[in-house]
């Protein structure tokens, strides 16, 4: 009977330098989950879990050393060398060597030349790989996509790959992992990288599950205490968010199986309308393993936190505001705190909480089914879902994950189109762009499309 109920499989693409990295650490860390010894569950559940990951995201290969199911592309060699040596040493699980694709020269963190110049030139080879890892697929559940803006190759070529995937599997849902740069980047173009690329995947992707550097890089020195942090640190911590969340979990209470298809039950769960697709992950507790020994934790207070990081846009729990209440809440308000707390308040569209270990029948998710952390055109009962399994993940005994789709990214993206239109509007640098073909129509198209 579990033959009915094998999960649909994911093809991860990791493109450029950023996407080869993190896609190394996310397929590590969900193999080391999966093998994970202590997943407080009985037997038979860790048996049905490791099935599960593993027909996402690996398929058997050889000798019994699991594959990943990933095309990796980089227009440098030197990144995807390291990868595939990294994933074989590990001895746990491995890449296909046939299923990469590299050449001898990058893109200059140029997108127009990654989108128009390597795109067209590489697309055959690129996709007959893409089509090779598919046919592997019992059953498709989709694209993920991981991919930085700032860059050339991750930016302007994953965006037209992208948009290939579209056209040539129409059926198949995408969805970009996108890495946020650093708000003092050090790619001097990052901003119009940026915008090219949010405009375009707006218009070709499902949803953009979108990781700010920033925010990563504070998770590493304030909750990990990692002292001189490397993009290794930022990269496992980003593959940690990653895999609390694609991991299996069921669905509804009393159910016997796992969510089979995981991108479109995402999708289901959070993009309730397509001009709303950026995502964003939470994560709770994320700690050190020395402070870990020293922690213990009770779903009504790890709750409580998630949710007050929900609405007071904070990425973790640390230094957030415990003042942001929802507007017109039951709470009654003194002074002058209600005019502040309506400023600060972060509305949902949708949520999704995925709760692991356990225990995890006892959580009360009441907090997050009232009808003041979403928009008016949404009732809770369609915006809010819970995942759950007491299946534990990685060293937690209990952790809680919170995917959602909300205003989180309007201070970010404001910022980012005003360097970019503040350089545009002084023609800086554009004849980088022009000469391959992207023109300052595309631009300005690019800066209306995210204005809205």
């Amino acid at each position: 009977e579990l033959s009915l109920e094998l999960s649909m499989s994911l093809i991860t693409l990791q493109l450029g330098q950023c996407g080869n990295q993190i896609g190394f650490e996310v397929f590590d860390a969900l193999f080391r989950d999966s093998h994970c010894p202590h997943g407080l569950c009985c037997k038979r559940e860790n048996e049905e879990y490791q099935a599960s990951c593993k027909e996402r995201f690996f398929s058997e290969e050889e000798h019994g050393v699991p594959m990943a199911r990933a095309v990796l592309v980089d227009m440098e060699p030197k990144v995807i060398n390291q990868t595939l040596s990294k994933a074989a040493q590990s001895g746990r699980w491995k890449y296909d060597q046939h299923s990469c694709f590299c050449q001898k020269q990058g893109s200059g963190n140029n997108w127009a030349y990654g989108y128009s110049v390597h795109g067209p030139r590489h697309e055959e080879s690129i996709m007959n790989l893409i089509q090779k890892e598919v046919e592997k697929c019992d059953s498709l559940s989709g694209f993920f996509i991981i991919m930085s803006m700032a860059g050339g190759t991750g930016s302007g070529l994953g965006t037209f790959i992208t948009q290939n995937l579209q056209d040539q599997y129409s059926e198949a849902l995408k969805m970009n992992q996108i890495i946020w740069p650093y708000g003092t980047g050090e790619v001097i173009v990052q901003n119009y990288n940026s915008i090219l690329t949010l405009s375009h995947l707006y218009r070709s992707s499902d949803a953009l599950l979108i990781h700010e550097n920033d925010t990563i890089h504070k998770i590493c020195a304030k909750l990990m205490n990692i002292k001189q942090i490397s993009f290794s640190d930022l990269n496992q911590v980003l593959a940690h968010q990653l895999g609390s969340v694609f991991q299996p979990a069921y669905s509804e209470e009393g159910s016997f199986y796992y969510r089979r298809n995981p991108l479109g039950d995402l999708m289901e769960s959070l993009v309730p309308h397509p001009e709303f697709k950026m995502l964003s992950v939470r994560n709770i507790p994320q700690m050190s393993e020395n402070s870990l020994a020293y922690s213990t934790f009770t779903w009504t207070g790890l709750l409580k936190h998630l949710r007050q990081m929900l609405i007071s846009n904070a990425k973790m729990e640390e230094g957030m505001d415990w003042h942001v209440r929802p507007p017109l809440s039951r709470l009654p308000t003194i002074g002058k705190v209600s005019v502040k707390k309506e400023i600060n308040f972060n509305t949902s569209i949708a949520n999704l909480v995925i709760l692991r270990g356990k225990d995890v029948h006892s959580a009360d998710l009441g907090g997050f089914k009232d009808p003041a952390l979403y928009t008016s055109w949404l009732k809770p009962v369609d915006a809010f879902n819970v995942w759950k399994t007491q299946r534990a993940f990685s060293k937690y005994e209990k952790s809680a994950a919170l995917v959602s789709n909300s205003q989180f990214l309007v201070k970010p993206l404001d910022m980012i189109v005003d360097k970019a239109w503040n350089m545009f509007a002084s023609k800086a640098y554009i004849h980088q762009y022009t000469k391959f073909g992207i023109e300052e129509e595309d631009f300005l198209d690019s800066f209306t499309l995210l204005e809205q």
